[in-house]
């Protein structure tokens, strides 16, 4: 087949996808079917964020030490990167429907195993179950954008990625308040009993989409296969740094906003830190129009703009301990500029294998993986040594790490 070039801006060469990987031309999911994804994405990936504000909780019912809590955020973390490598790549060469329908139904099992464990065994067990299986996310990414027409791909992947962002922020608002309301229980019960009602939705709204062209590929060849287009692909090598730079930012202020946010100075209640997810909410869902512009050829000049604003989001989160609406912008800007280029990165690296979207999207999200597990781990070592101003400094070095590489590697 004759290569085609996808845009004067992008630089980038890719085979034209097999006559069953796309829609017919000018068709492409509804606004309606996309927003479904995006909604079910996001519950599917809040489920491992919801023990974060419940460890006190979780410990003080079933007895546990406050000093090894800590381990259940670790091994649902650990659980989610074993599904990414296991579990994602499925998506090549199952049917997508029946893989997420699958996935969903046993993600409602292990939630009510949690909501109902008696013993810390049993909540490590489905907590470990909730991790694995919030991998669902990733198929949902790739499998609609196998769905869009070429020319909306970039929208629709915004879209539902725009979902997976905002059920990550809101994950420990609605935690908490449930829990206020009903104890730590009813957040894994009502998270399967939603679960339940998604499935009911997307059995009704997803199609039924065979792998033919895959049939021959073993499990353990499917695999191994990824290793060669992490070798072959460069499109993937550097979006996949970036995306673990803009990540490692990410959580740089995430996982530390908390504590100089709680400090005697400020002192702010749980629920009022929990607040700021809203800021980043509202940054997110600016950003979602990121792959509208990918589509149009724009990606690589969406992602200057955005890697430069990520590194000037810094200055007015630097100032948190004087000012509250400095975060408030800051959060805003830095979600705004790392949404819209993981929107970008996702858009340019599902255009180049279309039969191997569930591979690139799993090979792409172990990048980011280890991007948030790294910036948890140094900005909370950082903060006890220099406190808030060199988290900031710290954050702002990755970012501009990130613009820099990406200029050095843009052609």
């Amino acid at each position: 087949m004759a290569n085609i070039s996808l845009g004067k801006e992008d630089n980038i060469i890719v085979q034209p996808p097999p006559p069953t990987e796309e829609p017919a031309s000018g068709r492409s999911i509804s606004r309606k079917t996309a927003l479904l994804f995006a909604v079910a994405s996001g519950m599917a990936v809040a489920n491992i964020y919801y023990a974060q504000p419940l460890l006190d909780a979780m410990a003080n019912e079933l007895g546990l030490n406050h000093s090894i809590i800590g381990i259940v955020v670790t091994v649902t973390q650990v659980c989610y990167a074993l599904g990414l490598l296991l579990l994602v790549p499925l998506g090549d060469l199952m049917n997508q429907r029946r893989l997420i329908i699958g996935q969903m139904l046993l993600s409602v099992a292990v939630l009510v195993l949690v909501g109902t464990a008696p013993s810390g065994t049993v909540l490590l067990a489905g907590l470990a179950g909730v991790g694995l299986l919030a991998v669902v996310t990733q198929t949902l990414v790739a499998f609609a954008a196998s769905l869009a027409a070429p020319a909306e791909r970039g929208r629709v992947i915004g879209l539902v990625t725009s979902g997976i962002v905002i059920g990550i922020l809101l994950a420990r608002s609605a935690a908490g308040l449930l829990t206020d309301l009903a104890g730590w229980r009813s957040v894994y019960l009502v998270s399967a009993s939603l679960t339940l009602l998604l499935i009911m939705a997307l059995f009704k709204a997803l199609p039924n989409v065979e792998r033919r062209e895959q049939a021959a590929i073993s499990y353990f060849q499917l695999l191994r296969s990824m290793f060669e287009l992490l070798a072959q692909e460069r499109t993937l090598r550097i979006r996949g740094v970036l995306g673990l730079l803009i990540f490692t930012a990410f959580s740089i202020l995430w996982t530390s906003m908390v504590l100089p946010l709680s400090s005697p100075e400020l002192a702010l209640s749980h629920s009022a830190i929990g607040a700021f997810g809203l800021a980043g909410v509202a940054g997110a869902l600016a950003a979602a129009r990121a792959g509208k512009r990918a589509d149009r050829g724009l990606g690589q000049r969406t992602t200057g703009i955005s890697l430069a604003l990520l590194l000037a989001a810094w200055a007015p989160i630097s100032l948190t301990e004087r000012s509250l609406w400095s975060l408030i912008v800051g959060v805003i800007v830095l979600d705004y500029a790392v949404q819209a280029v993981h929107v970008t990165n996702q858009s340019m690296i599902l255009r180049t294998r279309p039969d191997s979207r569930s591979r690139l999207t799993a090979l792409y999200m172990v990048f980011y993986s280890i991007g948030s597990a790294s910036g948890a781990i140094a900005s909370t070592t950082v903060y006890a040594y220099y406190g808030w101003y060199g988290v900031s400094c710290l954050g702002a070095a990755v970012s501009a790490l990130a613009l820099l590489f990406w200029a050095l590697t843009r052609r």
